[in-house]
């Protein structure tokens, strides 16, 4: 499910989008910040400011998470099922030993949510399917004239 392509955008990404819904099917989506894959079946996410998002899961594990390379306006979809790994729980050090290898351990992570993942949905800007000549360089051109940046 989690393949190489799927994994290089996960490294590439600055976030991703946590959407979840209560038991009355509201939506709720919310950034994270400290994300990665724990195989090709896992996503793993620290919780470290999202009260609603647990309270959703705990009341309905189904969850979808987004992420996207903002230059070259592609991204990825997963689709699946969530279970948050608390502190207290014996695996969570093992959990969460990817997010803090790759990011650090002074953030305050309250737990781990682990997403077994059943579902792998490719994300495009709409410019690839309403324009035949768009590149991906053109879109990271475009995107760097836009958000005012310049490669280095």
């Amino acid at each position: 499910m989690i393949d190489d392509n799927v994994k290089k955008y996960i490294d590439k990404s600055v976030l991703c989008w946590l959407a979840t819904c209560d038991n009355a099917f509201f939506p709720n989506v919310s950034p994270k910040e400290m994300f990665t894959y724990g195989d090709n079946s896992t996503l793993l996410i620290a919780n470290l400011a999202s009260p609603k998002s647990i309270e959703n899961i705990a009341k309905n594990p189904n969850v979808c998470v987004s992420f996207i390379d903002i230059f070259v306006q592609k991204g990825y979809k997963l689709q699946g099922t969530a279970t948050i790994i608390d502190k207290e729980d014996v695996e969570f050090s093992l959990k969460v030993k990817p997010l803090t290898d790759l990011f650090s351990d002074k953030f305050p992570i309250k737990s781990v949510i682990e997403i077994t993942v059943t579902k792998v949905d490719t994300i495009k800007a709409p410019s690839y399917f309403l324009y035949s000549d768009t590149t991906e360089e053109s879109q990271i051109k475009n995107a760097m004239t836009t958000y005012n940046v310049k490669p280095n």
